[in-house]
């Protein structure tokens, strides 16, 4: 599992529900190492290769050299990387990068936040400046401006180094100074770090956005508007049962909105908050994304 570990109700415990998932219908036996720090990345991807494994999968960009390395020295196992983020010219074949389109996911919610925003105002926390977080401030972004282009969109980082993704108390400094600025909805991507995000909303009675799975339980009634979801258990899960049923490919395994491996939530506990009107509006953006009709840049604009 990736640096903010089982517990961070976002990421891993996706993951952790696609192996699951996987261990009872498909009847596998499964075991997980939760690598603290980052430290044992390496040491724990070597144990499970030289042990009787069929399938090795480490969960975050973080595992992309590690794993890349390792697929490379152990030629007849199989690995995937969830979030691999190393060159795809260079993926050896029993190696399945899983990628996601999150820019998609996070232009849905940029929308719904500039129509719902009363400030003109919005703001983004990520954990770390790393290409994959910007895709998210990007298509955030983007969807914003595509809705209201006045739209005013902050964007700040929890830090530079792994811890970033688990600092609640971080979140909660950095989203109290944008609402205190005058957004009044903030998404997050920074993991556990969100957590804190989600506690100043509620301090502060403003709205923040999800990321990874529905948050809507993270934080009293009527703060989590809406979240990005990723299904990183569909993901892991899926991969589990083509290795199972011997139909494993290695290589780039691509998920936006189109393969349903992006999304956002609206149900029966936020389809109020959201409303009919915005809703309808960001399905048809959603249309146009999947037909190609609307582009969706991976790098913010300057």
């Amino acid at each position: 599992f990736d640096v903010g570990g089982l517990g961070d109700k976002s990421f891993n415990d996706a993951a952790y529900a696609g192996l699951m998932k996987a261990k009872k219908e498909l009847g596998i036996e499964a075991e997980y190492r939760e690598p603290g720090e980052g430290a044992h990345r390496e040491a724990h991807l070597r144990n499970f290769a030289k042990g009787d494994t069929d399938l090795i999968i480490g969960v975050g960009f973080l595992f992309s050299d590690e794993i890349r390395g390792m697929a490379q020295d152990f030629p007849k196992k199989k690995f995937a990387c969830v979030d691999y983020t190393v060159d795809e010219q260079e993926i050896p074949e029993n190696l399945a990068a899983l990628t996601f389109r999150e820019e998609e996911g996070s232009f849905l919610v940029g929308a719904i936040a500039a129509l719902k925003s009363q400030t003109g105002k919005i703001g983004f926390v990520g954990g770390v400046e790393s290409p994959l977080i910007k895709k998210f401030e990007a298509g955030y972004t983007q969807g914003a401006k595509h809705v209201r282009p006045d739209v005013e969109v902050k964007a700040v980082y929890a830090g530079v180094s792994d811890s970033a993704f688990k600092d609640p108390q971080k979140g909660k400094e950095l989203a109290t100074s944008l609402y205190d600025a005058g957004c009044d909805i903030i998404y997050h991507a920074s993991g556990s770090t969100g957590l804190g995000v989600f506690k100043a909303a509620e301090e502060r009675k403003k709205f923040a956005i999800g990321v990874d799975r529905d948050q809507s339980d993270e934080a009293a009634p009527g703060i989590i508007l809406t979240s990005m979801v990723k299904n990183t258990d569909q993901a892991v899960f899926e991969i589990i049962q083509e290795c199972a049923r011997g139909q494993f490919k290695g290589g780039v395994h691509s998920l936006g909105l189109k393969e349903g491996g992006v999304g956002y939530v609206y149900n029966e506990k936020n389809k109020e908050l959201i409303g009919e009107e915005i809703h309808r509006k960001v399905e048809e953006i959603k249309a146009k994304i999947i037909s190609g009709e609307i582009k969706v840049s991976k790098i913010p604009s300057k």
